[in-house]
């Protein structure tokens, strides 16, 4: 299943979740929910945004891989290619 970032409007907050290619989501409750996190003070019915992302699935990935501090590296682990660090 392939991760999906979404950037809520209210908050600015940047939340990774996976779900189907189909599914969209379209709240902050909503995005909330899927990743397992409380909405806290914002509102639940906020928008949210999905980013433009690679959109790729993790298969087999070593936890041994040292972890990618580089913004915008959607993967968390350095050499994968999706930050550029690495390579």
């Amino acid at each position: 299943m392939p991760m999906y970032e979404y950037r809520c409007e209210a908050n600015g907050r940047l939340v990774e979740v996976r779900h189907n290619m189909a599914e969209r989501l379209s709240s902050w409750g909503e995005l909330c929910e899927r990743a397992g996190i409380a909405p806290g003070k914002t509102d639940p019915r906020s928008c949210v945004e999905k980013l433009i992302s690679a959109g790729f699935i993790h298969a087999g990935t070593s936890t041994s891989e040292p972890a990618c501090a580089a913004p915008g590296c959607g993967s968390g682990f350095c050499g994968s290619g999706a930050c550029g660090i690495g390579e």
